[in-house]
């Protein structure tokens, strides 16, 4: 049975804001959580962007359910404060956390200083940090001297099971690469195409572990008022002529947006038919063991009351 699992949006809400989502979403029926780990938000009309680690203390012990995020070491992140956080995290929450590691995007890392490297080199440090993180939580002394540095470090503070470190995939390609390295498969999309191709390279490399998709999605008394709030909270899908893992702040990927609806439907399922929202969905999760819906409208409660009454049962039911 497909697990449903709830996305936790820290570029939307505050931390405030998404513990009361998280505990509700736990109340209607959700399986899990999934929450983003940005130091900024895409749009300045998002506007938040909690720090992520923290925050999962808090909401992992007022809630039962497990908690995964998607996490970028090598450049904001040293890898071995990730492996601390991690070793932490599930020290205290037992097979109740997981993360998928990806090279992340520069919006969130160029705040270092440092230069933004093309995407081979972020997978070889990405591959260099997942090395130091995992040999960290087995509780070895870790030297590196590569694309990241790191002296004789040891954690200290490990769980007593292993944690599932997964590997972070938006195309393709990159779903082919993390196979060698990978627990599982995290990947994002809203076209059955893509997100099948994606679970197929990744599958047919020789990835291992359950396969987990984030699904953005507008669901609003009306499709005006659907359409409104992706325009308003989700506005980077039509942005033209930048790539999103390049880009350096919002007000760029503001200056970008060229308005469309069509763009934007190809970004977020968007729709005031839950029925309808069910058929696409379980398209495009066609393969997947775990899915995550993210809600990109303001109004959570909302959102997550109609999980309970008309989304979740009729997902459970074909999925």
């Amino acid at each position: 049975m497909v697990e449903i699992g709830y996305h936790a949006s820290h570029e939307q809400h505050t931390p405030r804001e998404l513990l009361a989502a998280v505990r509700l979403a736990e109340l209607v029926g959700f399986d899990g959580v999934m929450c983003s780990d940005h130091l900024a938000p895409w749009t300045r009309a998002q506007g938040q962007s909690g720090f992520a680690w923290s925050w999962l203390g808090a909401a992992m012990a007022t809630t039962s359910i497990p908690f995964g995020l998607v996490n970028a070491p090598g450049q904001r992140y040293h890898p071995v404060v990730v492996a601390q956080a991690i070793g932490t995290l599930a020290q205290m929450f037992p097979e109740r956390f997981w993360v998928a590691l990806g090279s992340g995007e520069a919006v969130n890392e160029h705040v270092t200083g440092d230069p933004w490297p093309e995407k081979p080199e972020r997978q070889r440090r990405l591959r260099e940090s997942v090395d130091a993180i995992r040999a960290l939580l087995d509780g070895e002394r870790v030297d590196v001297d590569g694309l990241v540095r790191i002296h004789d470090a040891r954690v200290w503070t490990r769980p007593d099971e292993d944690v599932p470190l997964l590997g972070a995939a938006v195309s393709a390609d990159t779903g082919e690469w993390i196979a060698d390295w990978a627990d599982g498969l995290v990947t994002v999309g809203s076209d059955a195409g893509q997100t099948r191709d994606v679970l197929d390279r990744y599958r047919r490399a020789g990835g291992r572990g359950t396969a987990r998709l984030q699904i953005h999605l507008s669901l609003e008394d009306t499709h005006e008022a659907a359409l409104a709030a992706a325009r308003d909270q989700w506005s980077q899908t039509m942005a033209q002529g930048v790539s999103t893992w390049d880009v350096e702040n919002p007000e760029d990927f503001e200056a970008a947006i060229v308005p469309s609806d069509e763009a934007l439907e190809r970004g977020v399922l968007i729709s005031a038919s839950a029925p309808e929202l069910v058929d696409r969905i379980a398209s495009i999760a066609r393969g997947y063991d775990h899915i995550y819906l993210h809600q990109v409208g303001r109004d959570q409660a909302a959102f997550l009351r109609r999980c309970e009454t008309e989304l979740l049962p009729a997902l459970r039911s074909v999925l």
